[in-house]
C-alpha cells in the first residue's frame, strides 16, 4: 500500500478504482458560426451516418439485447422530433451543427430530468447516445469528460474550473490534484459537487485503474489498500453516509438560533445543475451564481437568447426565493481564447470582473438585457464583482438606463431588480459605507478579499500553509462592513467559503452578519451550526 498526504478541501471518505486524466487526451470547446446552409448539411449527412453505423451494428450483433438496444436507438434517431429541434437552433441562433447538438441534448436532458417513468428515461437514454454520436461524427469532442461506466476517483495535475463544470458529477467519487488549494476556482466548483477532495498529491499515470482510499478528513490518498485496511475504511465510510442521512433531519428546519435570531443559509452554485441541490436542502435561495459557467469552454461570446434561457430558468424554478446572479467574473485563471485578455504579469490583480466588463460594455449589456428579461419571471437580484470605487458605479447606473431604455423600446417586460456590491478588496472595505448607500445590500466576497488582505495568491501551493482565512485582520474587515451596511440600512452577508467554516459560525452571527451563502454541499452543516447557536450564553 501507498500513501500519500495532501490538503483536504472538502471532506468524506470515497473507495473505489482511479481514473487519470491527462488534459492533454481532451479539448473543450463549443463551436459557433455563421454559415447556416452548410451546418444544415453537415448535420443530415452526420445523421445518414450515425444511421448507417447503428444499422451495420445491429446486423453485427449476436446478442438480443443488443438488437433491441440498436433497434431502439434507430427508432429514435428516426422519429424526427430530435432533428427539428437541432435544425431549428441552427436557423434561428446560426449555430453550428456540433453546438446545436450538444445543447439540444443537454436541454432534453434537463428538461426531463426529474421524470422517473422508465419509457421517458430510456428515450432520454437513446437521445443521448444518439447526439454523442452525431458529435463524434461531426469532428467535435463530447462536451463532458468520459470517465467511464463506474464511478471513479478522479486524479489529475490540475483542473480548470471549465473542465470541472464539464464532469458529470454522477461519476465522480473524489478528485485528487497537485494544484490548487482550498479557494481555488477549481476546488470551490469541486465542492459543489460534495465529493471528498484533495490538493497537494502529484498523480502518477501508472494509478489508472488502481484500487484507492480518498481520506478527505485527513488529506489523504491509499493506493492499492490491503484487505483488512480496506475493511476499516469501509466501516468508516458507512458511518460518514449514517452522518450524512442524520443531517438530511436537518432539511426542513428552520435557519434560526436557539435564542431566536433567524440567520438564512443560501447556496452558492456554478452552474445550472445546482439547482436540484438548492431546493433539496431547502436554502433560502442562491446567494451566489457564478454565472461564468456560461462563457467558459467555448469559442464565442454566449448569445442573448442563451443567457436569458439560463436566467429564466433560475428564476423559474427558485420560484418565490431570491436567485442572486453576480454578473460575469472573467480573467485571472477564468479565460477562453475567444475573449483575447491580454497577457498579464499578474492576473490575479489584473483586468478582471466589473473592471474587464466595463472594458467590453457590449458584452456587459447583453448579460445584463438577458438578466432582467428574466426577472419577469421570478425573483432575480444582481452582484457585481470587483469593486472598488465611485466611479465604476456610476458607469454601472449609465449603463443599466441604456439596457432599461432599450428595453423598455421593445415592450419587453422586466422587474426592478436588488442590486448588490461584492466586496472583495480592502479599497472596498474602507468606502463600503458610501458603497451600501448605492446598491440594496452587500455580500463580502472573503476569498478574494483575503488574498489581497495578505498579499498572498490563494491559488499559490507555496503559500498553502500560511494562507489564513481567520486572519484578525479579514474579520476585522468583515466587521467594519457589517457596521457600514448597517449604519445604511443594508444587510450584509458572507458569500466566500469561509462562510461553511462552521467554527465561526457564532462568530459570524455575533458579528451581526444577516445571512451566510454556501455550497449546496455544506448547507446542513451550517444550518446544524446556527441551529446550535446561542448568543445569549455567558450573559447575565
Amino acid at each position: 500500500m501507498e500513501i500519500y498526504k495532501g490538503m483536504s478541501t472538502f471532506a468524506g471518505i470515497a473507495i473505489g478504482k482511479i481514473f487519470y486524466y491527462n488534459r492533454a487526451e481532451y479539448q473543450l470547446s463549443q463551436y459557433l458560426i455563421n454559415n447556416v446552409k452548410y451546418e444544415l448539411t453537415r448535420f443530415e449527412q452526420a445523421k445518414d451516418q450515425v444511421l448507417k453505423d447503428l444499422q451495420h451494428q445491429l446486423k453485427m450483433a449476436d446478442q438480443e439485447e443488443q438488437k433491441e438496444d440498436l433497434q431502439h436507438q434507430i427508432s429514435v434517431l428516426s422519429m424526427g422530433s430530435f432533428e427539428k429541434a437541432v435544425e431549428s437552433m441552427i436557423k434561428a441562433e446560426k449555430v453550428s451543427a456540433v453546438y446545436a447538438v450538444m445543447t439540444t441534448k443537454e436541454e432534453l436532458s434537463a428538461t426531463f430530468a426529474s421524470l422517473e417513468d422508465p419509457a421517458v428515461k430510456e428515450q432520454i437514454r437513446c437521445v443521448r447516445q444518439n447526439a454523442d454520436h452525431l458529435i463524434t461524427v461531426l469532428g467535435g469532442v463530447l462536451p463532458r469528460i468520459d470517465l467511464g461506466k463506474e464511478p471513479v476517483i478522479l486524479v489529475s495535475d490540475s483542473l480548470s474550473p471549465t473542465e470541472i463544470m464539464e464532469m458529470d458529477k454522477g461519476q465522480l467519487l473524489a478528485v485528487v490534484t497537485q494544484q490548487g488549494s482550498q479557494v481555488s476556482h477549481a476546488a470551490i466548483l469541486a465542492r459543489t459537487m460534495a465529493v471528498p477532495s484533495l490538493v497537494g498529491i502529484s498523480p502518477k499515470e501508472e494509478w489508472n485503474g488502481s484500487n484507492a482510499i480518498v481520506d478527505g478528513y485527513t488529506g489523504t490518498l491509499y493506493i492499492q489498500p490491503d484487505g483488512e485496511f480496506l475493511k476499516e475504511y469501509e466501516i468508516r465510510r458507512i458511518a460518514d453516509i449514517e452522518e450524512r442521512e442524520d443531517l438530511l433531519k436537518l432539511r426542513h428546519q428552520k435557519d434560526e438560533t436557539v435564542d431566536g435570531r433567524i440567520v438564512p443559509i443560501y447556496a452558492n452554485i456554478g452552474n445550472l445543475d445546482d439547482l436540484n441541490s438548492v431546493l433539496y436542502y431547502e436554502a433560502a435561495g442562491i446567494g451566489l451564481l457564478r454565472s461564468e459557467f456560461q462563457y467558459l469552454g467555448r469559442e464565442n461570446y454566449p448569445s442573448e437568447e442563451e443567457l436569458f434561457a439560463a436566467y429564466k430558468r433560475v428564476a423559474q424554478t427558485m420560484g418565490r426565493k431570491r436567485a442572486v446572479i453576480r454578473t460575469v467574473d472573467l480573467g485571472a485563471d477564468k479565460q477562453a481564447k475567444y475573449l483575447k485578455i491580454p497577457e498579464e504579469i499578474n492576473p490575479i490583480m489584473g483586468n478582471r470582473g466589473i473592471r474587464l466588463c466595463l472594458d467590453r460594455r457590449e458584452m456587459f449589456k447583453v448579460q445584463l438585457r438577458a438578466i432582467y428579461r428574466a426577472s419577469a419571471y421570478g425573483r432575480l437580484a444582481l452582484m457585481y464583482p470587483m469593486i472598488d470605487s465611485m466611479e465604476e458605479m456610476d458607469a454601472i447606473e449609465q449603463i443599466l438606463a441604456e439596457v432599461r431604455a432599450e428595453l423598455d423600446e421593445k415592450r419587453q417586460p422586466y422587474q426592478e431588480i436588488p442590486k448588490a456590491i461584492m466586496i472583495e478588496t480592502p479599497a472596498a472595505v474602507m468606502i463600503s459605507e458610501e458603497l451600501a448607500k448605492r446598491v440594496d445590500f452587500l455580500s463580502l466576497g472573503t476569498n478574494d478579499l483575503t488574498q489581497y488582505t495578505l498579499a498572498m495568491d490563494r491559488q499559490n501551493p507555496l503559500l498553502r500553509n500560511k494562507y489564513n482565512d481567520h486572519h484578525p485582520a479579514v474579520l476585522k474587515m468583515i466587521q467594519m462592513v457589517v457596521d457600514a451596511g448597517h449604519k445604511n440600512g443594508r444587510k450584509v452577508y458572507i458569500c466566500g467559503e469561509i462562510a461553511a467554516d462552521t467554527k465561526l459560525t457564532h462568530t459570524f452571527i455575533q458579528m451581526g452578519v444577516d445571512g451566510l451563502s454556501v455550497v449546496p454541499a455544506c448547507i446542513l452543516p451550517v444550518r446544524r451550526a446556527v441551529r446550535n447557536t446561542d448568543l445569549t450564553e455567558g450573559k447575565d
